[in-house]
Parts: C-alpha cells; sequence; structure tokens
C-alpha cells in the first residue's frame, strides 16, 4: 500500500478521525450504559463517512492518475 498512497489525502485523514472519534464516544457511552450517548457517537462514526466522502469530490481525495489506477488492459485468452 505504501506505493500507492493509498489513504495518504486530507479527505481520508478527516474521514477516519472524525469516525475514530466517534467510535470512542460511543465506546465511553457503552460502558456507561448510555443508549443514547452510544448512538450519538455511531451517528458520528457515519458522519466521518460522509465528511470523507464529501472531500474526495471536492478534490481533496487521490488523483486517478496514480500509477494504480493505470492498470493495463487484461490479456484476451483465445480458445
Amino acid at each position: 500500500m505504501a506505493g500507492s498512497s493509498h489513504g495518504h489525502t486530507p479527505a481520508a485523514w478527516t474521514g477516519v478521525i472524525i469516525a475514530f472519534i466517534g467510535f470512542c464516544v460511543a465506546g465511553a457511552f457503552m460502558v456507561a450504559a448510555m443508549p443514547v450517548g452510544f448512538w450519538a457517537g455511531i451517528g458520528v462514526v457515519l458522519l466521518g463517512g460522509v465528511v470523507g466522502a464529501v472531500m474526495r469530490m471536492m478534490g481533496m481525495g487521490q488523483k486517478n492518475e496514480h500509477p494504480v489506477h493505470q492498470m493495463a488492459e487484461p490479456a484476451r485468452v483465445e480458445s
């Protein structure tokens, strides 16, 4: 993965950080037996995915010009 820069974009980092915070919030409220806080944390996790997707659409995600995305056409097998 290091050769493809997978996940090394502002969109990826922001989405993951928001989702991680939501995961921590949900975990803390689950231990405290407070369902409303747990579901709020799950909402923050989902928000992280939405924010990452919006940022990617705004051009802050990985560009498709990367060599990994420019794979050669598969060879045709003649029978």
